[in-house]
């Protein structure tokens, strides 16, 4: 029992070390989609496309060289990679429908809805457990979300109802790739086999939004030719290249790794640092400067993620206490 106790505690410390450095990661991508979005005016489905295409193109010949059967996906897996990757997409589009119908206040609390939806569903689809230690790291999460996003004030929230709907979706679809990503795991998909194929998938579904007739997406491109947008501006590709294989790669990489030590629920909850670790980044990178109740909604978020963290180590702690105490009693 000590043997199991200590092995499953050194695999949650692993679990949530991983899901931080992934959300701190990840918070980079917003550095590089403002640089793209400002510089080059790309459209947000055309740049989602491209980043979901490069990822593929960075990662494909990375395992082909150094773990070609990483590359081996069962035929029987291939739907609900598809699957997966069609969560992907949505949640990619649907995230940037948000942003452009409401602001980044706004679609950002909405988002991180997700953390509410990912412990729910979580719950009934996959039987993770849901108690209240776990519902106090929800609301210390959605909390701090709406610090640091400045969305308690009540102007931000202009929005009408189409904006609102996208961004409820967006968070439950971001949901669903964390549920998916635990499914994965549990079927026994590696993390980086699951990122090479949803990325490959969504790059497909996105490719196919973006050809929709007449641009009736917001964002994608109206015509085919809008896909080669940066044109010869060698420089935008290279930036968007490395957005794609740097901190999308390691981000979602490491945050799938996550799913196989945590419950999806408790790695989305982690992930709802982001936001705090996009405020740091900004600051040190854009000059940008934020508030005391910005910070405090920072603090807000990583204390939900310790609580949830403190109080597992202790439960664990009494289970092997009455479990040792059992055994002793029946031994006598």
């Amino acid at each position: 029992m000590k043997v199991t106790t200590k092995t499953h505690t050194a695999a949650l410390t692993r679990g949530y070390t991983i899901a931080l450095v992934a959300a701190a990661i990840l918070s980079t991508t917003a550095i590089f989609i403002h640089y793209l979005t400002e510089t080059y005016h790309v459209p947000a489905l055309v740049l989602a496309f491209w980043r979901d295409a490069f990822v593929v193109v960075t990662l494909l010949p990375v395992l082909a060289r150094f773990q070609p059967k990483l590359l081996k996906v069962e035929r029987r897996h291939v739907p609900y990679l598809a699957l997966y990757g069609l969560v992907l997409a949505l949640f990619n589009s649907l995230w940037t429908l948000s942003v452009a119908l409401n602001g980044a206040a706004v679609s950002t609390v909405l988002v991180y809805s997700s953390a509410a939806f990912t412990a729910l569903l979580g719950w009934w689809l996959l039987k993770e457990p849901l108690g209240w230690v776990k519902l106090v790291g929800v609301v210390f999460s959605l909390a701090g979300c709406v610090f640091v996003s400045g969305a308690y004030d009540p102007s931000v929230w202009g929005a009408n109802l189409l904006g609102i709907l996208c961004g409820i979706l967006a968070g439950l679809a971001y949901a669903g790739y964390s549920l998916m990503g635990r499914s994965a795991s549990q079927r026994g998909l590696s993390p980086w086999t699951t990122l090479l194929a949803t990325f490959g998938f969504a790059a497909l579904f996105l490719l196919a939004f973006n050809l929709a007739p007449g641009g009736i997406l917001p964002g994608s491109a109206t015509r085919p030719a809008d896909l080669l947008w940066l044109g010869d501006a060698w420089a935008g590709w290279g930036v968007l290249f490395i957005l794609a294989a740097l901190p999308t790669v390691l981000g979602y990489g490491l945050y799938n790794v996550s799913l196989t030590h945590l419950p999806s629920s408790v790695a989305n909850l982690v992930a709802t640092t982001e936001p705090a670790f996009t405020a740091v980044t900004a600051y040190v990178l854009l000059n940008e400067r934020f508030s005391l109740i910005q910070i405090g909604g920072g603090c807000l978020i990583l204390g939900g993620v310790l609580f949830l963290r403190l109080f597992e180590g202790r439960s664990i702690t009494s289970i092997t206490s009455l479990t040792t105490s059992l055994r002793r009693r029946n031994k006598t």
